[in-house]
């Protein structure tokens, strides 16, 4: 084993423990990317985070009785992660969730396009001015250059405007849509051309979505991710691998063919190093300036509890109004059941929209869910969680230049992937395992 000096770093290891493979990160790319490796034959890894918890940006808070999430999230039993981690399995609660929206007409109605609400009712006039507006965008839309191009495309600016779509691609991404990059809109917007095909919201409307299901919708533990990933993390023990969380790192170098890793209590060694955390995290700990035109979004989370007649069904609402900074919220005791009689919930908001204020956020909330009739009662903030590098902002041909740092990154062997890793928007723990999977593959 090499000597490494670790007095820069002020620690008093001299000498590197040494493994097959350093995961950074524990999040839900990092828990899968250690299953991989342990495939491929390693017996000794690694697993690094910053975070004192696994699961990544699954995060949960207790606040007394209530356990909120910092988002809203949603897991099927034939989810390829079962591979990976099939523990978990017996762990999650059965859900029958149903999504919905609140329309820039006031009205919460289906998610993210209704048939009836957004076509049958808006009348023969409007009809006319949708259909004239596909028209005009199919004629003298070829060339599309942003999210907003192609959104018009498929369904006319008519109805982008009518059914709120716009105005949710700014609360999620915090720019306006011509403003997001035509690749992003391409390769993860295409539900978009589905929704837009009469047949399809004929069909939605009058087939139950429900009945279409062929898995089972699943919610975490009712006491939080860390009951769900501690028996993946006592199993992957047991296999050799060595977890350390809350652990600050310090820098990352590459020595003959092993890279040094040093965090503040130890140095560490290992020939291979898959990363998992923010590209603008882990470019420092390689010597490598930041490029600070890749963005993120920081998260706010609301925590609220509630007595009275919040003014709709559905477990998970969509913002797509014309007011109001929140884009999303979770009615977690839909799932598991109300404490002391009291629902409660989670209010996601791009923190750009409010100036990164907590106090900001409560008082729209309030505000836009009073005008629209929503959350009669009382209605208590519980606490709040604000959480960085929520997920990718592509933006100023963000793709190309995350795939010129990770190409960097490769350049030294570091196999960069994942939502963060990868800046790459995965929306289901299901696209994150496929997408690690294909990238280990190939390694």
């Amino acid at each position: 084993m090499p000597n490494v000096s670790a007095a820069d770093h002020g620690s008093a290891v001299t000498t590197a423990d040494s493994y097959d493979v350093i995961v950074l990160g524990a999040g839900i790319s990092g828990l899968v990317s250690t299953s991989i490796v342990l495939k491929q034959g390693c017996r000794k890894v690694l697993v690094v985070d910053e975070y004192g918890h696994v699961g990544g940006n699954h995060i949960d808070c207790t606040i007394g009785e209530y356990t909120f999430d910092i988002g809203s999230f949603i897991f099927q039993d034939d989810s390829p992660l079962l591979v990976h981690l099939p523990e978990i399995l017996p762990l999650y609660i059965p859900i029958d969730p149903s999504w919905g929206r609140l329309n820039p007409q006031g009205i919460v109605t289906n998610y993210p396009i209704s048939f009836k609400d957004d076509l049958i009712h808006a009348g023969p006039v409007e009809w006319v001015r949708i259909i004239s507006s596909v028209l005009f965008a199919r004629m003298f839309r070829r060339r599309l250059r942003n999210a907003r191009d192609f959104v018009e495309y498929w369904i006319g600016s008519r109805l982008m405007h009518r059914s709120g779509l716009g105005n949710y691609m700014e609360r999620f991404y915090g720019v306006p849509p011509e403003k997001i990059d035509i690749k992003f809109a391409e390769d993860r917007m295409l539900w978009i051309k589905h929704h837009a095909m009469i047949r399809t919201l004929f069909r939605r409307w009058l087939e139950p979505l429900s009945k279409s299901r062929g898995n089972t919708q699943l919610a975490r533990p009712r006491e939080g991710f860390a009951r769900l990933y501690q028996v993946a993390v006592r199993r992957f023990e047991e296999s050799g691998v060595t977890f350390k969380l809350g652990e600050k790192l310090l820098s990352l170098k590459k020595d003959g063919n092993e890279f040094l890793l040093h965090t503040e209590s130890r140095c560490v060694a290992a020939r291979r190093v898959v990363s998992t955390i923010p590209l603008d995290r882990i470019q420092p700990l390689c010597g490598i300036t930041p490029d600070d035109r890749l963005k993120t979004v920081t998260l706010i989370s609301l925590f609220f509890s509630f007595s009275g007649n919040r003014g709709f069904k559905q477990p998970i609402l969509y913002n797509f109004s014309d007011d109001g900074a929140w884009k999303r919220l979770t009615v977690y005791s839909d799932f598991y059941g109300k404490s002391r009689g009291r629902e409660y919930f989670a209010v996601e908001v791009n923190a750009d929209h409010i100036s990164g204020s907590v106090e900001l956020a409560e008082q729209d909330f309030r505000q836009h869910v009073s005008e629209n009739g929503l959350f009669l009662g009382e209605l208590k903030l519980e606490g709040s969680h604000i959480v960085s590098n929520a997920y990718p902002v592509y933006t100023d041909k963000a793709d190309e230049r995350a795939a010129g740092v990770i190409a960097a990154l490769r350049k030294l062997g570091i196999e960069s992937i994942g939502r963060q890793g990868g800046f790459d928007y995965q929306p289901t723990a299901r696209v994150t395992t496929l997408q690690a999977e294909a990238a280990l593959g190939r390694a």
